[in-house]
């Protein structure tokens, strides 16, 4: 029931972030979203509880802080679209910088918890992600957040959060990226500007999905529109539509993974040959 709720969710989203809508649309879209679907998860769980801890725990570090995440990140961004300042580079740039140190700052008083979060470690999930009455909240989200206590663990709200920081970070580079365009200083350290992603875009789409059903970036804790948004920004290529391209992938009648096998078999046979000689 709740993996038709999250994949209904998905399309949905999918839907908004793609749309030619501005961002304070965008977020006013995807909020209204996010609320309707924890509020259908919520009640859920309510109906039908939890068979296994391991089911609770899975509930409350993967299910749920994926449209929690995404209700905090479009909070704060429908937050900073309409507080910056409307007019003047600098003063735009200024407030960019002063919303990025805040961010830093969260994750400084984090820091024990995102480590533990991104290493994968998983031997206090227990008190982490199930309701143990016992458990005290590591911080208290703004009033725009969403939360019942009864339908939150300890640290589900903070996991969430430090996922909507990591998407936040990306909007705002992109913003000053924009401001700042010609400005080879501000971003001087992405040397990357010189890769091109040249093989086709299906052969990507299969790599991103690869990282991300492998949990091979940020322990599992990265999605797949992060995953897709960092691939265009270190390779300079727009993804359009990725999960449309996913599905026709899944269709295809050949070789669902045909570029990565590509790889797999290119790279055994630059090894073979290189211990030939």
């Amino acid at each position: 029931m709740l993996k038709i709720t999250v994949e209904e969710f998905d399309e949905k989203l999918r839907l908004i972030i793609n749309s030619d809508e501005n961002h304070l649309k965008k977020a006013t879209d995807g909020i209204h979203l996010c609320n309707k679907t924890l509020a259908d998860m919520k009640e859920r769980v309510e109906q039908n509880d939890f068979e296994t801890t391991p089911d609770e725990i899975d509930f409350f570090k993967n299910i749920k802080p994926l449209p929690m995440s995404y209700l905090i990140y479009f909070t704060e961004l429908r937050s900073c679209e309409l507080r910056k300042p409307k007019a003047g580079i600098s003063y735009q740039i200024e407030f960019f910088e002063k919303e990025m140190r805040k961010i830093n700052k969260f994750f400084s008083r984090n820091l024990d918890f995102v480590n533990y979060m991104e290493q994968g470690y998983t031997y206090i999930d227990h008190q982490f992600f199930t309701r143990n009455p016992g458990n005290s909240f590591p911080f208290t989200p703004m009033t725009d957040y969403y939360q019942y206590p009864e339908f939150s663990s300890s640290h589900d709200m903070l996991w969430a959060k430090i996922k909507a920081m990591y998407r936040f970070i990306h909007y705002i580079r992109e913003a000053m990226q924009k401001l700042n365009a010609g400005n080879t200083i501000l971003f001087d350290e992405k040397k990357h500007k010189v890769l091109l992603w040249t093989a086709p875009k299906t052969a990507l789409t299969e790599l991103i999905y690869a990282l991300y059903s492998n949990g091979a970036l940020n322990h599992g804790g990265a999605d797949i529109n992060t995953i897709a948004s960092s691939f265009e920004d270190f390779f300079n290529i727009k993804i359009d539509n990725i999960y449309k391209t996913y599905s026709e992938i899944k269709e295809r009648k050949s070789s669902k993974t045909k570029f990565l096998e590509e790889l797999m078999m290119n790279l055994q046979q630059k090894i073979h040959k290189e211990d030939e000689f």
